[in-house]
């Protein structure tokens, strides 16, 4: 069952544009990732320092190998991302 990810992100003030640049970078990676359905960033036209990431997983397994790529990829450059941030996990059943 397909596994729909929205995550809220916060940028340090004015560094929104350069976080939303790098994971730009990250979105086009993952999206070769098997099972990789969709992975991309969007960000507030009122706010440029919000970000949301939109992430949809053909399934749980999908997610679980995503989780144990990220342990490997080099972190976000410092001072760019605010801490804290919000993830929500949706099982996703699109209209038949």
């Amino acid at each position: 069952m397909p596994v729909r990810l929205i995550v809220s992100i916060a940028a340090n003030p004015g560094k929104g544009n350069e976080l939303a640049a790098v994971y730009r970078g990250r979105c086009a990676d993952v999206m070769k990732e098997p099972g990789c359905l969709q992975f991309e960033v969007f960000q507030s036209v009122v706010d440029p320092d919000r970000l949301t990431l939109l992430e949809l997983w053909a399934d749980q397994a999908a997610l679980d190998v995503h989780a144990g790529v990220n342990l490997t990829r080099a972190p976000l450059p410092p001072g760019l991302r605010a801490p804290g941030g919000v993830r929500e996990d949706y099982i996703y059943t699109p209209k038949q």
